[in-house]
């Protein structure tokens, strides 16, 4: 059991200083490319933080339980739209752009829909327990996040890059900011996989059961890489990468991971109901409606989105 603490502890710090690690190189290398933060935090960032995600997925999906990719991937975009922009907005209100606001999150709360509509095999009946993602619908996510990206890219280029000064353009070599997201990704990834083993084992044998477990320490563990990063990146006041890494991994963990998780093996839906699924699709539409107060989320809109998943993660506790 003290070993299992120890590994917590030292998981934890990883993941803190993989995320500062990475919002410094990202943010170096966004100002000396010339590509707008909003494009790192949609892309790289996002990529990097949904790592344990696709791990989980890829993986259940070679063991022959895909189904637990869906369960994943619907607790992690909860914790993403609520607990994370929660927390990140406490910390600092989140300043986002009206482009973002306007044309990269309603394609977050297009992919939620999407999954929605996939779920739903017959839609005479709201239970979807038993339902299945199959191969085709893998395909149509996996072209839906091809489309993300190049929608994403083109934007980039016709808006231009940031506008930072030559001479913070000049104030990191390129190889450093590299160097940086690499260890950034390392210690997110290699800390989030060390805290989940070692919380799972200690949850274990402390008598906790595994619903328990799969709910709290796995949905949290996988989702802590965009925590740590948003959290870290609203402190710095890098709001453009925070949202991006919300919005982007999102978007990734719909389109890409359940995409290719459903083109290895189909899944079918167990252990997570049309209220999963439901709170999915109305915590990242609330983080869009928040998102248009005044082009920010500010610190009582936090705090709404930390109190409302405290309630949903309550209420799942009852229900186990």
């Amino acid at each position: 059991m003290g070993l299992d603490i120890l590994y917590i502890v030292i998981g934890i710090v990883l993941v803190l200083k993989g995320a500062d690690f990475l919002t410094e190189g990202a943010s170096a290398l966004a100002r000396r490319m010339s590509v707008p933060e909003i494009v790192i935090g949609l892309t790289i960032v996002a990529a990097g933080t949904s790592a344990p995600e696709l791990f989980v997925s890829i993986v259940s999906a070679l063991k022959g339980t895909p189904d637990l990719a869906v369960g994943n991937v619907v607790g992690s975009n909860i914790f993403n739209s609520m607990l994370i922009v929660g927390c990140a907005a406490m910390v600092a209100p989140m300043v986002i752009s009206p482009s973002t606001v306007k044309k990269d999150v309603p394609f977050a709360v297009m992919a939620s829909v999407l999954l929605v509509v996939l779920c739903l095999d017959n839609f005479s009946s709201l239970n979807i327990i038993g339902n299945s993602i199959s191969r085709f619908d893998g395909i149509l996510l996996l072209a839906g996040f091809v489309a993300f990206m190049v929608y994403t890219f083109r934007m980039a280029k016709k808006n231009g890059g940031s506008s930072e000064s030559e001479e913070e353009h000049e104030a990191m070599p390129a190889w450093k900011g590299i160097l940086l997201v690499v260890m950034g990704l390392a210690g997110l990834v290699f800390g989030s996989n060390l805290f989940v083993s070692s919380a799972s084992d200690l949850a274990a044998s402390l008598g906790v059961s595994d619903g328990v477990i799969g709910l709290t320490v796995v949905a949290g563990g996988t989702s802590l890489p965009e925590l740590a990063t948003s959290v870290v990146a609203a402190r710095k006041g890098r709001s453009a990468i925070a949202i991006g890494n919300v919005i982007g991994s999102n978007v990734f963990n719909v389109l890409l991971i359940l995409g290719i998780t459903a083109v290895i093996c189909p899944m079918q839906i167990g252990g997570i109901t049309m209220v999963d699924v439901g709170t999915m699709l109305i915590s990242v539409v609330l983080v869009w409606a928040f998102s248009y107060t005044k082009y920010t989320v500010e610190r009582w809109e936090g705090a709404l989105l930390t109190v409302l998943f405290a309630g949903y993660m309550g209420w799942l506790l009852y229900n186990l």
